[in-house]
């Protein structure tokens, strides 16, 4: 999970500090543990939606989109991660099992994040089908749930 670790602290970086350069955000990771390439980092800003703004000083600084930025601070996070009981993988879907009358909350907040990987999710009384985009590994949305909600796996995985 070195990529998600990667992920989640790259959102936390940008969003708390004023990083104007990827050399600067190269660094910060360096500082903490995460070492990683230029060009996996490019690969990292892009899939997460980071996109540069005015810093107010002339410059710019590196941001995250709008959707990412609402849902890093939302409560509503705690209280799904809990109520998500198991994920089963079944022919390239995802079918995330709930506690009975969660599962349209937790489909709604996944959709909320926006994430590119993610084409939508259907939800009946306690369980959420995920379906991820054409060409989007199960990997890749296991990744994407992990940055959606962290501690997800290792919590489905205790239960177990």
């Amino acid at each position: 999970m070195q990529k998600t670790k990667r992920l989640l602290e790259i959102e936390k970086i940008v969003s708390e500090a004023n990083i104007s350069t990827q050399e600067e955000l190269l660094k910060k990771l360096k500082g903490k543990g995460i070492n990683c390439t230029q060009a996996t980092l490019s690969r990292n800003l892009r899939q997460l939606g980071v996109g540069r703004i005015p810093n107010g000083a002339g410059g710019y600084k590196y941001s995250l989109p709008e959707n990412i930025r609402n849902s890093a601070s939302s409560p509503v996070k705690l209280s799904i991660v809990p109520a998500i009981l198991d994920i089963i993988e079944a022919k390239g879907l995802m079918v995330i099992k709930t506690i009975p009358g969660n599962a349209s909350n937790t489909a709604s907040y996944i959709d909320g994040s926006g994430r590119y990987e993610i084409a939508g999710t259907i939800a009946g009384d306690d369980t959420v089908l995920l379906i991820p985009r054409d060409r989007i590994t199960l990997q890749q949305v296991r990744t994407c749930l992990e940055i959606i909600l962290p501690g997800i796996h290792d919590q489905i995985r205790k239960r177990g």
